[in-house]
């Protein structure tokens, strides 16, 4: 008895680690960067693994067209420049989730501003 007690704790905090990391419907709000990293990094075995990795591409991409839109207009201000061979979507994604995971100071910010910090920081208009 007491050895099926033991199998069972230790299975039960083995799986503590796979649904720590778990997406749920809360990050799908994406009111912190939190919430947007726990999108971008889900486990391929995440039941919500595609919804969470398509949100995560679409925010991120929808926000910084928003940025391009407007920049391009007759009064927009240029925040990002690009190298002349810049990064793919998928590149520029993985950079973004290491330099916040590098930046655990602004988890708990709008994921749009920690967004536009990094672009800015990784790609600054000289």
């Amino acid at each position: 008895m007491k050895s099926k007690v033991m199998t069972l704790v230790l299975a039960a905090l083995l799986a503590l680690p796979a649904l720590a990391g778990a997406v749920t419907e809360k990050d799908f709000e994406v009111k912190t960067t939190q919430n947007l990293i726990d999108l971008c990094t889900a486990a391929p075995k995440d039941p919500l693994y595609n919804q969470a990795l398509n949100f995560c591409h679409g925010y991120l991409v929808g926000a910084y067209q928003y940025y391009a839109a407007a920049a391009a207009g007759p009064e927009g201000v240029t925040l990002v420049c690009f190298p002349e061979n810049p990064p793919t979507r998928n590149e520029a994604i993985a950079m973004f989730v290491e330099w916040a995971k590098a930046h655990p100071q602004y988890m708990g910010e709008k994921p749009v501003e920690t967004e536009f910090r990094f672009l800015m920081e990784t790609w600054p208009c000289k």
